[in-house]
């Protein structure tokens, strides 16, 4: 049915093309058109089960690495002689794996569950007229040729052709994101490429009626519908992975492939020398692989960013999948909604046209503050009765109230229409309060807003009992009415040349995106017989002008300076009108005064190269459809760009699933959008994601701090175990221990460095370029040599253990010594306990080593000795918990005998600390290094 233009053709036209009458289809016939349409309902399109998503998780290749680590320890636990180390290794791996792959799972879960809050929307019932009654059905029964009732509070059920309104009004903003209600008619609208908002003779499922009453018949249901093709949409639109999950599946491939190549080198050897069975030199292989693999990194990285969603919390900012912390710092382009994320969603009165004079009204938002200025003076409202006049006149054509705002967020809150609350507002500015007015004044009648009419009345009497006409409406419509004005305390004629006049004020108005409604009245001599419209509103007496606009928030200007700033390019999509969108944008500094603004309209007449060429330059778009935001997001990602999205209606959630991160609006947001969201803003305000990006980006800074601290440990682990193995030796470390160490001792301090203070000026750096790997030259150049000397620093520690306390000669003794029964000839020891101590001296200046190079990798830019340490509480809390649980594993009884560790003594800790000096002086940029990236770091802290 949808390629009919129904907006565009009469009534007469939908009912025959419909096959229809104005007394609906009978039974018999809407079954047959079930059956040919299907169910008014949601169809879910293309999803994976749980188990299926689940079994996903285990696909990454650290992951799988992993979990072969665990088969092999367990197969060795249970036909090797390995007193049970191999079960508790794969124990300990297994969890690791568990963990990370159930939170992944939830992680995915609640990210496609927007469909589910989608059907919830949907009306249950609907009113409908079949064989000439009207019955009351579920409205997934509803067919194409329906005709159905609606009423104010009801949810429209599916899309429709109006056929008749009387003062019609429903609220779209879960389709286009504004707030005020639309007027609907049943007169044909003959626009090009209409939007949502301009098709006023159409209802839209899942759209509320707000006022009066009307009938429609339904053109489309089911997936059809409008809302079906957003649902569509979003099932349709693919979650990318994050920058930072785009790192660590990079990362795992490239240390799968080291891991890989190093294990069947070692294996080889071993099987070749022959020096030992089956199970030990399938042991060996494991210690190397979990030597390679960071088994604590992603529990780190989850830990961390969680920690970043608590903090975020206090920002504002509620984050629902952990991954975006992350993304959030990585954000190059911010696409905002104008309504309510820009602007405050609170229309205020501006400017005022009075007894030939403009007034500026200062103030914004529903707050007391606020004055009235003319050229360039304070005006005293109260002493000039025409301004009492037109402020009364507004508050006695309304139909909003004023109440106290329970938040305190402002002075008042309103309840009803946002334009007719403005009205009040400035009222209580002026210090005419509702009540008072109110108290002069009884309302007799109204004479309702209608779309076609423009414009609204009130009867009221007064306190004498003299009836008053009170009229507001569109300035050209309500003008055509008046034959006198009130000018200078006197009622006189109003000629031509004055309403001309009139007229340029309101084009001077409009040229300043204001809504600008005007104020007149008529005394009444007599009541009129039903208070025809055309008998109470004419010669009516002009008054003056009211005009009003949702101002920019107070914060935003400064916002989008800290963007430009940091190298972000906000751009802002709304569905109003161009006029308001370049007004609103050129005040907040997004374009200047004659700036470029796309519509919806003219992204439809663009080819796909034409649009491609746009969208790099063009930083406001009006008037847009759900389709025009998806491809203004999916075109900047393919761009190489990292976009944020805002949204708060149903119409937002494609957009905003597809975008690299998600943001809901957590005030005004709709649960479908919520649910498609990364990002939820509790204060719906444009700052708040502002403020999410710093503290993402100081994420993802301490991020790579503990990835560069925790691959420099594992490599030193990889070229210990791999030398020593190479040159004949045993093992110098142990599975167990290795992961004890990659779990309990650098954990901590890793995920102390997650919360570690932010470097300086994290916002006066432009964005990491999208593609560009977390692991650079810079990094990995890092990683080696730290990684190299800490392995200098261990082999050290296990050859002087060897040759002291067991008189082993490198490159004599070592072949030719059964380790596990011989007896040292020169000390007298077996060789196992020999072994054993050399094991236990690694393991401790591994792990000594690491506690001091840590605090080289606080800081990208600068080495330990030129930084502050005093406010890295939390790293000194960890480094402490450390070295305690390192002593108790070494000195421990019971603990010890687990992690296969014999005593220390004081000259063992004496070589140790010798050997680990050198993690204090490494250089936290080496060989290829940050060069580029010092130079802003040093900027930034001049800035600072």
């Amino acid at each position: 049915m949808s390629e009919h233009e129904w907006h565009s053709n009469d009534v007469e036209y939908a009912m025959k093309h419909l096959d229809t009458t104005m007394e609906g289809i009978s039974g018999s016939e809407a079954q047959t058109r079930l059956e040919t349409h299907g169910y008014n309902e949601l169809i879910a399109i293309g999803r994976i089960g749980p188990l299926r998503m689940f079994l996903r998780q285990f696909t990454d290749p650290m992951v799988v690495i992993l979990l072969i680590a665990i088969v092999i320890s367990v197969f060795a636990s249970m036909f090797g002689d390995d007193g049970g180390h191999g079960l508790i290794d794969a124990i300990v791996i297994s969890a690791i794996v568990i963990f990370n792959s159930v939170f992944g799972f939830v992680q995915e879960y609640k990210s496609e569950q927007a469909l589910e809050a989608l059907k919830e929307m949907a009306a249950p019932r609907a009113l409908v007229m079949r064989d000439g009654l009207w019955i009351e059905i579920d409205s997934k029964e509803l067919v194409p040729g329906d005709v159905v009732a609606l009423e104010s509070g009801a949810r429209i059920p599916a899309d429709g052709r109006v056929i008749h309104a009387v003062g019609f009004a429903i609220d779209e903003a879960v389709l286009t994101g504004e707030s005020m209600a639309v007027r609907k008619i049943d007169d044909p609208v003959h626009l090009r490429n209409p939007v949502i908002a301009d098709m006023t003779n159409m209802v839209f499922s899942g759209t509320t009626v707000v006022s009066g009453k009307g009938r429609a018949v339904v053109t489309d249901t089911g997936m059809n519908t409008e809302f079906g093709k957003i649902a569509e949409m979003v099932q349709e639109s693919e979650k990318d992975m994050t920058p930072l999950q785009y790192d660590l599946e990079d990362l795992g491939k490239k240390l799968g492939i080291i891991v890989i190549i190093l294990v069947v080198i070692v294996f080889a050897a071993e099987v070749l020398r022959n020096v030992g069975g089956l199970m030990e030199e399938l042991l060996t292989a494991i210690a190397l692989a979990v030597s390679a693999i960071p088994e604590g990194l992603p529990a780190v990285v989850t830990i961390t960013l969680a920690i970043g969603v608590q903090r975020m919390v206090q920002r504002n900012a509620i984050v629902r999948r952990l991954p975006s912390v992350e993304t959030l710092g990585s954000t190059t382009v911010i696409a905002s909604d104008k309504t309510g994320t820009i602007t405050k969603n609170e229309m205020t009165v501006t400017s005022l046209y009075v007894n030939g004079m403009t007034l500026e009204v200062t103030g914004v938002g529903y707050n007391k503050d606020g004055q009235f200025i003319q050229a360039d003076k304070e005006f005293d409202v109260h002493q000039d009765p025409h301004s009492v006049k037109l402020i009364e006149i507004g508050q006695l054509c309304s139909n909003a109230l004023l109440q106290e705002d329970p938040s305190g967020a402002g002075d008042w809150t309103i309840i009803g229409d946002p334009t007719e609350g403005a009205l009040l507002v400035v009222a209580e500015k002026a210090g005419i309060p509702y009540d008072k007015t109110w108290g002069t004044y009884t309302e007799i009648t109204e004479i309702s807003f209608d779309s076609a009419r423009k414009r609204m009345t009130s009867i009221c009497k007064d306190s004498e009992g003299s009836l008053t006409a009170f009229s507001k409406g569109a300035p050209e419509v309500l003008l055509s009415l008046c034959s006198r004005i009130y000018e200078n305390g006197t009622v006189r004629p109003l000629e031509e040349k004055e309403r001309e006049s009139i007229l340029e004020v309101v084009g001077s108005f409009a040229a300043k995106a204001l809504r600008i409604l005007a104020f007149a009245y008529r005394d009444l001599n007599h009541e009129i017989p039903d208070w025809e419209a055309e008998e109470v509103e004419r010669d009516l007496v002009f008054v003056g002008l009211q005009g009003m606009i949702d101002p920019p928030r107070d914060e935003v200007l400064e916002a989008m300076a800290i963007c430009t700033k940091a190298g972000i390019r906000p751009i802002m999509i709304t569905g109003d009108h161009e006029l308001t969108a370049r007004a609103i944008a050129h005040e907040v500094g997004l374009i200047e005064r004659d700036g470029q603004v796309i519509t919806g309209a003219m992204i439809d007449d663009m080819t796909d190269e034409e649009f491609d060429a746009i969208v790099d330059t063009c930083n406001v778009y009006a008037r847009v459809a759900p389709e025009h935001k998806l491809r203004i997001v999916e075109v900047l990602k393919d761009h190489d760009q990292v976009v944020a999205m805002t949204g708060d209606g149903v119409n937002d959630a494609p957009a905003v699933k597809a975008a690299d991160v998600g943001i809901a609006m957590g005030i005004r947001g709709a649960d479908v959008t919520k649910e498609a969201s990364d990002v939820i803003l509790v204060d719906d305000n444009f700052a708040t994601i502002v403020s999410a990006v710093e503290k993402g980006r100081e994420i993802y800074s301490n991020i790579r701090k503990f990835v560069r601290f925790l691959l420099a440990a594992n490599f030193d682990e990889v070229f210990l175990i791999f030398t020593i193995i190479m040159i004949g030796l045993p093992l110098p470390i142990t599975a167990i221990q290795i992961l004890w160490l990659n779990l309990a001792t650098d954990g901590f301090p890793a995920l102390a460095l997650g919360v570690d203070p932010p470097e300086k000026g994290v916002m006066n750096r432009p964005p990491r370029k999208p593609g560009v790997k977390m692991m650079d030259r810079g990094m990995m150049s890092f990683i080696l040599v730290a990684g190299f000397v800490a392995f200098l620093a261990s082999a050290i520690a296990f050859f002087w253990s060897l040759t002291v306390y067991g008189g082993w000669i490198p490159g004599l003794t070592g072949p030719l010594v059964d380790w596990t029964t011989d007896v040292s000839s020169v000390t007298g020891l077996t060789w196992d306990y020999v072994l054993t101590h050399a094991r236990t001296t690694v393991f401790a200046s591994v792990v000594f080593f690491e506690l001091l190079f840590v605090w080289n990798c606080r800081d990208e830019y600068h080495p330990v000795w030129k930084t502050d340490i005093t406010g890295s509480k939390a790293l000194m809390i960890a480094v402490l918990f450390s070295v305690v649980l390192t002593l108790a594993t070494i000195y421990v009884p019971f603990v010890a005998v687990l992690f296969q560790c014999v005593p220390l003594n004081p000259l063992d800790w004496v070589i140790i600390g010798i050997a680990c000096i050198p993690a204090l002086l490494i250089p936290p940029h080496i060989l290829f290094g940050h060069y580029k990236e010092e130079k802003l770091a040093a900027a930034a802290e001049t800035s600072t």
